[in-house]
């Protein structure tokens, strides 16, 4: 047992150390995801240490410190998304229909087959907006029933696990698919029009993920979001980017892209809302975000339910409030930052060029 224990300290602390490499392979970028996973490990390992096998020769007290050092560091890099931490997006306190916006997200997995569900979950919620991502023609198929009640939709079905669809009842302004970075993986981007008359400027994505039989590094996935975070550093209007990023809230690249871009994240200061793996409860993480400028507070973020995706959906509902710019202060990125952002874009690039 002394030896099994050992093997677990070890890896806390190998773990916390691994994403300070400077490789975007998929590997290395795998162990920003866990964070919360090994504060629990490390927490448990340290007492135990402790308590029970402590020897006080030099190895005990090498592994305890760097033990302590490492589950700190993890309880640190997760502490905003804790309901502890100050919020960064505050509650509106005064919202009307015509200045709040209200949207559902899913990442609906190609091969599930419960759209009634998934309808359900619909009805239930009634989104102004609904973003159904991996989503290929028999699913657009069984959605078809959405336009009924959506009056304007962006529909680009695909069997690659790419396919994205857009129905909305706001009036979407100008829509455009893209394709940021890689040919067969498109974003939909557009002005949507309040029933305030107020304009707002929103990107919808699902970069590919760093992952074996995906991409082998993660440069695709960070070019397309810190392309997006760089248009809309100087918007002239209210911004939502919203979608599976594929990325955790607390990994270098997110916290790039939010500094980059200057948006918020609704989850700070409330909770990880974690998404995926929906069947597997101890290796969840939040992967489906939402994140908007200071023009917003916020009336409602919920987890909604489980309807035999590997993701759980997304709704969250903002309003629009002019003093909000005023009181909430949004990320500021440096020319440092602006400098990496603008290496990350070029790498991922010329990854595509290269075929990698």
């Amino acid at each position: 047992m002394r030896i099994l224990f050992f093997i677990f300290a070890y890896f806390v602390i190998l773990a916390s150390v691994i994403p300070f490499i400077p490789s975007s392979y998929w590997l290395i970028k795998a162990f920003e995801f866990p964070r919360y996973q090994l504060v629990f490990i490390g927490f448990i390992a340290f007492i135990l240490l402790m308590f029970i096998y402590f020897k006080g020769d030099t190895h005990s007290s090498i592994v305890a410190i760097l033990l302590f050092i490492a589950t700190g560091y993890q309880l640190a890099r997760i502490y905003p998304y804790t309901f502890l931490a100050k919020k960064q997006v505050l509650e509106s306190k005064n919202f009307t229909e015509e200045t709040s916006l209200s949207l559902m997200i899913a990442n609906v997995y190609m091969d599930n087959t419960n759209s009634k569900k998934f309808l359900e979950i619909v009805n239930q919620t009634n989104p102004d907006m609904i973003l159904a991502e991996e989503t290929n023609a028999w699913w657009a198929d069984q959605l078809d029933v959405l336009k009924n009640n959506y009056e304007y939709t962006v529909l680009v079905p695909l069997e690659n696990t790419y396919g994205i669809l857009l129905y909305s009842k706001l009036e979407l302004i100008n829509p455009e698919v893209k394709y940021l970075v890689e040919n067969d993986v498109p974003s939909i981007h557009s002005l949507v029009k309040l029933k305030s008359g107020d304009t707002v400027e929103m990107h919808f994505v699902h970069p590919r993920p760093p992952a074996p039989q995906e991409n082998e590094e993660s440069d695709e996935r960070d070019a397309e979001l810190l392309l997006v975070g760089k248009k809309v550093r100087n918007s002239e209007y209210p911004v939502i980017v919203a979608g599976d990023l594929n990325d955790v809230a607390w990994s270098s690249t997110t916290r790039l892209f939010q500094k980059v871009s200057g948006l918020l994240d609704p989850r700070i200061g409330r909770g990880f809302y974690n998404t995926f793996h929906a069947d597997y409860y101890l290796m969840r993480w939040p992967l489906d975000y939402v994140f908007h400028s200071n023009h917003f507070k916020l009336v409602k973020l919920e987890r909604l339910p489980h309807f035999d995706s590997d993701h759980f959906p997304v709704f969250i509902k903002l309003n629009l409030e002019k003093e909000a710019q005023k009181i909430q202060e949004k990320p500021v990125a440096n020319g440092e930052d602006i400098e990496e952002a603008n290496e990350k874009i070029q790498e991922g690039k010329e990854n595509v060029i290269e075929g990698k």
